[in-house]
């Protein structure tokens, strides 16, 4: 199977629906196909091994997703927010390649004799000929997408995923035509993550018509929701965040057409989900978990779970909302010890998955599945009794104290827990005697205050003083990436220095 003939199938049942609307460019699913089409000749013509895409939002994005899976080559969007050297540095690893840049992106673009660069509009107008467009390959195992990983503790992995991974998630988590002619989804996350490429699948395979924002801001979302009369939306917590704070006191937002709105890429301050709840009381919320490495979603807290943990008035139930739900029926989630060992309920430990979308492979590195198929997530968490998924941060986030493991995870838990609390990040911070101890970067809320003693004696008594920030600090927000998720190593470092400071 080929992720083209998702494209495929749609274009020839719904060819007149509005696939794609980016500002005032509109694509039916029939006019996709044919730019797709064109666009894969050139590449194959081009000799290039691999399509590469430095764009924000917009058109080229599922073109060039379908193009390159005509063409038979390998589609690799590249994070445009990147410097000029680490965006040549990835560049070099793709070459030969034919690169689709803007009139921002071309300049942050070394020449180079094996990298053809073009231009987004000369891209998305590629004209028709007479020449047949390549047929896609039948080889379910061909590389489909190469995403580059964040590259945080090092060099960025380039995470493979094959047309059977992704094939297998579409299937297995959507139904074609689904959608009614009338839905429509707002996409804001970058085309360079997994959340914008199974973005671009799936609404294909339902038929939904996608509308492109190239940034995110909160009230150009509310517009566009209104304008597009949208009916579903996916955004990171962070984007929820700004939508709730650009709301504020109103009884409940006023867009009617919004059905489904799913969120995912980071922690969901407990807070912020029931107070978007109260905003948008006629929406249904999704909490979808999922990473590169398994072709994106594994685990899904959906709408009826949310509204059974926000009605409860008991907190194991309740507790839920902040939860990431559980495993789809399509894969299989354990969480394991440092020996391996299958851990019960209430037992924190690393989240292993298996399944036919769990890619698991980078390229030079290959497979980092097990024996038996499971993927190390490297993220740390635990099941209740029900099998809800609670997530704890990633397991190179842990603070080892005197040789005991702290998850930063149970520890915002509790400072957030505090009604003068916006946002928390927990880190590991250097100590003479312990080796390491937990550190707090708080963020309050506005017109509130709390003192350093009140926390650290808070998350004393509600766990032990082994889990008492040793240091705390108040900032006005926390850093964050595009995608929602913290950046600690940037408050880790301010944590590192401090230490030394005093050492010196």
């Amino acid at each position: 199977m080929n992720i083209a003939m998702i494209l495929d199938m749609a274009a020839e049942a719904f060819g007149d629906r509005v696939a794609v609307v980016s500002g005032d460019s509109r694509y039916t699913y029939a006019e996709l196909r044919v730019a797709a089409q064109c666009a894969a000749i050139a590449v194959r013509d081009s000799g290039a091994r691999y399509l590469a895409l430095l764009d924000v939002n917009s058109p080229a994005a599922p073109v060039a997703i379908f193009a390159a899976a005509y063409a038979g080559v390998s589609y690799v969007p590249l994070n445009y927010r990147l410097t000029r050297a680490e965006i040549n540095e990835l560049v070099d690893r793709i070459a030969p390649a034919l690169l689709i840049v803007n009139a921002d992106t071309r300049a942050l673009v070394d020449p180079r004799a094996d990298v053809q660069l073009i231009d987004r509009a000369d891209f998305l107008s590629m004209p028709a000929t007479d020449t047949v467009a390549p047929e896609p390959a039948e080889d379910p195992r061909a590389v489909a997408v190469q995403l580059f990983t964040s590259g945080t503790t090092g060099k960025p992995k380039a995470a493979i995923l094959r047309h059977e991974n992704l094939m297998s998630y579409i299937v297995g988590t959507v139904e074609f035509a689904a959608a009614e002619e009338d839905d429509a989804i707002l996409v804001t996350v970058p085309p360079y993550h997994i959340a914008g490429i199974s973005s671009v699948l799936s609404s294909t395979y339902a038929c939904r018509r996608m509308v492109q924002l190239e940034n995110f801001e909160a009230k150009a979302w509310l517009e566009a929701c209104a304008r597009e009369n949208v009916s579903n939306a996916f955004i990171v917590p962070t984007m929820l965040s700004r939508i709730v704070e650009h709301l504020g006191t109103r009884g409940a937002a006023e867009l009617p057409t919004l059905r489904a709105l799913a969120y995912g890429g980071g922690k969901m301050p407990q807070s912020t989900i029931e107070r978007a709840m109260q905003l948008f009381p006629q929406v249904d919320f999704t909490n979808a978990y999922g990473l590169t490495e398994t072709s994106s979603t594994i685990a899904v807290l959906g709408p009826d779970d949310h509204r059974v943990a926000a009605a409860s008035g008991d907190p194991a139930i309740r507790r839920r909302l902040a939860s990431v739900g559980k495993p789809t029926a399509a894969v299989e989630i354990e969480v394991r010890d440092e020996e391996g060992r299958v851990l019960g309920p209430e037992e924190a430990g690393l989240v292993f998955v298996r399944g036919g979308q769990v890619s698991g492979e980078y390229l030079a590195l290959g497979s980092q599945l097990d024996a038996d198929g499971w993927f190390p997530t490297r993220d740390r968490g635990y099941t209740d009794a029900e099998g809800f998924l609670f997530l704890d941060g990633r397991a190179d986030d842990v603070i080892v104290r005197g040789g005991e493991n702290i998850s930063p995870g149970e520890i915002e838990d509790v400072l957030l827990s505090h009604p003068a609390v916006a946002d928390a990040a927990v880190v590991a911070m250097p100590d003479e005697q312990w080796g390491e101890v937990a550190a707090a970067a708080i963020v309050l809320k506005a017109g509130a205050s709390v003192t350093v003693a009140e926390l650290q004696e808070r998350v004393k008594q509600q766990l032990r003083s082994s889990r008492v920030p040793q240091a705390i600090v108040f900032r006005d927000a926390l850093p964050y990436n595009e995608l929602g998720k913290v950046l600690r190593r940037v408050i880790r470092q301010e944590f590192v220095q401090a230490a030394s400071a005093l050492s010196a």
